[in-house]
């Protein structure tokens, strides 16, 4: 494994997330794709596809995160792979194969959203940055709060949030989080969405923070 960090986005992160990065993951060598654009241009996969894949791959294949706290813990490695199904869903590739059994995987949709595929397609944020910017600010707050709280199912709504504003750099879609004066909140439904079952629900308020 090399110990390096993987600061080559197209979209800008954090010097939180650029940390993390730095000093919690590492990543692995990982094939390029490139070796085999001939054979997916024959199958029918546009170039668009390939290149999609292919720039995913450069930027961030062979990456691993310390497990999420949702998801199983999320991929286990980010890595890109273009299914078999890839023609009747144009525009989709794998993220990256799950740390466990699960019933749903991790995909890349058509326009760079990074979500789950089981039941149904969720994009959980809206570019795979997004995705790390929330790994990386739930491991920030876990270290730093002085309270975490977890609340899960119909009880979510009762979260008062009307003096919080919304995370920006986590890009949220089904996930989001929220900061507060001296509080972070953050809200995953990912889960509840694909499965249509809104009891798999989680929230985690992290008090006690500067």
């Amino acid at each position: 494994m090399d110990y390096h960090p993987v600061i080559d986005s197209s979209e800008p992160l954090t010097s939180r997330a650029e940390r993390f990065i730095a000093t919690n993951c590492v990543r692995c060598e990982a094939v390029s794709l490139e070796q085999y654009r001939d054979q997916l241009l024959e199958m029918g996969i546009s170039a668009t596809h390939i290149d999609r894949a292919v720039d995913f791959q450069r930027r961030w294949g062979g990456l691993v995160l310390p497990p999420s706290l949702e998801y199983e813990g999320g991929p286990k490695m980010l890595l890109a792979e273009i299914p078999v199904d890839a023609l009747e869903r144009a525009g989709w590739f794998d993220a990256g194969a799950e740390r466990v059994s699960m019933a749903y995987g991790f995909m890349i949709g058509p326009t760079g959203e990074f979500g789950i595929d089981g039941t149904r397609w969720v994009p959980l944020h809206a570019s795979v940055e997004g995705w790390i910017e929330s790994v990386a600010l739930a491991h920030h707050a876990s270290n730093r709060a002085a309270q975490i709280t977890t609340i899960k199912g119909d009880a979510i709504d009762g979260l008062a949030l009307h003096d919080f504003e919304p995370v920006t750099e986590v890009r949220g879609l089904a996930d989001t989080w929220w900061r507060g004066p001296d509080s972070l909140v953050a809200i995953y439904t990912g889960e509840a969405e694909c499965f249509g079952a809104q009891k798999f629900r989680v929230a985690r308020v992290y008090t006690g923070l500067d």
